[in-house]
């Protein structure tokens, strides 16, 4: 009987989903899909994606997400301009991190989890502070990387897709939850194609 209350919460949540949601999910799903085709368009459908869910996340008290959609906005019309520059000057189009630089992202995304809880915490009505802030705080640096079209942004985007599935299900966002699941594959299979480029396989 509680698996069917449960599976019955799930199904009215999908029906009671906003057409903003379904929208932020749609066109979410396009983005990464064509980022991991290295397709320049992935940024148009992002800035459509992260403006319906700036909207979703303040309405469901999510605001380290909400405020995350701000930052992805700006980010989106800057990859946009560097992708289309890189290939103007036909520079190499998937780089990596040295092992100093994967030390200083790990130090940089723990501080700024840190800030970000506390600041969630003090300054607004968030329930799940430090987790929205860890998860923030993960895909700030997972979308810088992939502005610079780094092959790490795709394990960060594995890893904070997992974290953002349980989440997204205790706030009753199902579509969300849902849609991270086939994030998650898409970023795995992003990461592969990725690193096949940049090892120069075909």
């Amino acid at each position: 009987m509680q698996y069917l209350s449960i599976g019955q919460n799930i199904i009215q949540g999908i029906k009671q989903t906003s057409y903003l949601e379904w929208l932020g999910a749609a066109t979410t799903i396009a983005c990464v899909y064509l980022a991991a085709r290295q397709n320049i368009w992935n940024w148009l459908a992002g800035i459509i994606a992260v403006i319906a869910y700036m909207v979703v996340f303040f309405q469901s008290g999510l605001f380290g997400d909400a405020y995350l959609q701000i930052y992805f906005l700006g980010t989106g019309v800057y990859g946009w301009y560097f992708w289309l520059r890189k290939k103007e000057r036909q520079e190499k189009p998937v780089i990596s991190l040295s092992h100093k630089e994967y030390l200083l992202v790990l130090l940089i995304t723990l501080l700024l989890s840190g800030l970000m809880g506390l600041y969630l915490q003090h300054f607004t009505s968030s329930t799940v502070p430090y987790i929205d802030g860890f998860c923030t705080s993960v895909s700030f640096m997972a979308q810088l990387l992939m502005t610079r079209k780094i092959l790490q942004n795709w394990a960060l985007w594995v890893f904070v897709d997992i974290c953002y599935v349980p989440l997204y299900i205790y706030k009753n966002l199902y579509v969300t939850a849902i849609l991270y699941v086939i994030l998650l594959v898409l970023a795995t299979i992003g990461y592969i194609d990725w690193n096949k480029e940049y090892k120069g396989k075909p």
